[in-house]
């Protein structure tokens, strides 16, 4: 069976949302990339990769 790790599934979401951005945008389109972002951060957070990067920008 696959099995997509939900975080790696966002990240290309979030690559693919911000490519296409050759137009203006609204509020609403503003505030999704926002919580998708977000919730990208919160899910990368916990993992190894995420504390290497808050030991980084912690410095």
């Amino acid at each position: 069976m696959l099995t997509i790790n939900a975080a790696v599934l966002l990240a290309v979401i979030i690559m693919v949302w911000l490519r296409r951005r050759t137009r203006a945008c609204s509020r609403n389109d503003k505030r999704l990339t926002v919580l998708i972002v977000l919730v990208f951060g919160i899910l990368v957070a916990p993992t190894a990769f995420g504390q290497d990067v808050l030991d980084v920008v912690g410095q």
